[in-house]
């Protein structure tokens, strides 16, 4: 189920509030309410494949008990140890296994065949929508509480509730315990972040229904022709890195506001990434929740910054490299992650700063996003080939026109051109619409609730609805 579709708008929502809330007023604990939203967000995960939730199921019981195995008060540093590896190889076998199962066999039946042998049989397993997002904050919770930076929770009720929690469970943010433990336990539910809340929806859900959508559907043409010229090339291009930024962007909204209209604070998940000056400072702007979560349980477990150059810089390789890894299976995510690492090595053997860094600010961050662009166009290819020749073309190195006129007349329309408009303003002007919906006012208020109108009946016009982290 996504956030996007008139089942959860018309029927999942509308029930879950007015259960949560007529419980709310009915006097029952934070325990009760909590059971609440753990049986919705089961079944909003298992709306479309039931058996996920066995799965989810599974793991959080796994490091629920690895969690209180680590808390005991008379455990050895061997049993804690044990226990955390229990935690973390269980969550990341399993997400190995879902994810890569199938690339992994379908790379070694192409080595093998090559000598002459009869390949494996390889059996197709469906990716768990989310597993990379609940598999990483369960680990998080193992990995704080051995380290003593979270409390054990001591109800699996409650740590069920945490790693389920509807609003953020497919697709982030990633919520750290430590930052909602307080309010798993007792929070405060007030008219105003009911409102702030109902805001960043609404504000979301515009965003995801008005621009990722109708960007995307330039994207879509523009990669699928087999040659659409110079001009096409990047128009596509620079459509997907809008719909990319602005479907996730507008679900991270979404979560947030939904966590805010039941007493749960989510953390800022991007911060203007492409008004950024340099490729360090975009990974500090983007899938924010990701990013720290790297730098805090890889990039320091491996030494961070505090040895020596050469170890430095295989950390940060290793910290991009698995970011590719784990955005999915497939050669364009590994060499995209590769392909950010190279750029941050770089900057960082400048002393964090880009090569550019003395240009005006405002070249800087063209710069810096074309940059960005032609890294979209790799994570957005099917393959390496296709990556490569979009990459030629958008240089003007294949032997085609510069102006496809078939393809033109789809995707420079006015319409076309007015939502690219739109997105081009909102990505780099200093328009932040996670600053904008948090401070709210009745006429913020007024304009997110006649966007979250529009946007639903233009809801009902569109066959083109897709949520691209839904795949990770």
């Amino acid at each position: 189920m996504v956030f996007s579709s008139q089942i959860f708008l018309f029927y999942f929502l509308p029930t879950f509030l007015v259960g949560y809330f007529v419980l709310l007023r009915s006097g029952v604990r934070h325990s009760g309410l909590n059971f609440f939203i753990t049986i919705f967000s089961y079944i909003f995960y298992g709306w479309l494949e039931p058996w996920l939730v066995f799965l989810m199921f599974g793991s959080t019981l796994v490091v629920y008990i690895s969690g209180r195995f680590i808390s005991a008060p008379k455990a050895s540093n061997l049993q804690r140890k044990v226990a955390l590896w229990t935690a973390i190889v269980v969550n990341l076998g399993a997400l190995g296994f879902f994810k890569y199962y199938m690339f992994l066999m379908g790379g070694l039946n192409s080595v093998i065949e090559k000598f002459g042998c009869e390949p494996f049989s390889v059996m197709t397993v469906l990716l768990p929508v989310g597993i990379s997002f609940y598999t990483f904050q369960s680990m998080s919770y193992a990995v704080d509480v051995y380290r003593g930076s979270a409390p054990p929770v001591k109800n699996f009720a409650t740590f069920a509730c945490y790693v389920a929690l509807f609003p953020q469970l497919v697709a982030g943010p990633i919520v750290r315990y430590n930052t909602v433990a307080e309010e798993l336990a007792t929070r405060r539910h007030t008219v105003e972040n009911f409102v702030r809340g109902l805001v960043f929806f609404c504000f979301g859900f515009a965003e995801k229904i008005f621009l990722a959508n109708q960007v995307g559907i330039i994207a879509d043409r523009v990669f699928a022709a087999d040659a659409p010229g110079v001009l096409n090339t990047w128009w596509g291009a620079i459509a997907y890195m809008f719909q990319i930024y602005f479907d996730f962007s507008a679900y991270s909204n979404m979560a947030i506001g939904l966590g805010l209209m039941i007493g749960f604070h989510f953390p800022r998940n991007f911060n203007g990434p492409y008004r950024s000056g340099s490729i360090t400072e975009f990974w500090k702007k983007w899938h924010i929740s990701l990013t720290s979560w790297f730098r805090d349980y890889l990039y320091i477990s491996l030494g961070g910054n505090r040895v020596g150059r050469a170890r430095l810089y295989f950390n940060l390789f290793m910290v991009m490299f698995l970011s590719g890894v784990w955005h999915g299976a497939n050669w364009t995510f590994v060499c995209w992650g590769l392909y950010h690492a190279f750029f941050m090595i770089i900057e960082r053997a400048n002393n964090k700063t880009a090569f550019y860094h003395k240009a005006p600010r405002k070249v800087q961050i063209l710069i810096t996003q074309v940059i960005v662009l032609f890294g979209w166009v790799l994570f957005r290819a099917d393959n390496i080939g296709e990556a490569w020749r979009m990459w030629k073309t958008m240089l003007g190195l294949m032997p085609v026109s510069a102006f496809d006129a078939v393809l033109s007349a789809e995707i420079f329309t006015p319409t076309t051109v007015t939502f690219m408009a739109l997105a081009f303003v909102l990505s780099f002007w200093r328009f932040r619409s996670y600053d904008w919906c948090d401070k709210i006012s009745f006429k913020k208020t007024v304009v997110a609730l006649g966007l979250f109108v529009l946007a639903t009946l233009a809801l009902f016009t569109q066959s083109y609805n897709p949520f691209l982290y839904f795949q990770f």
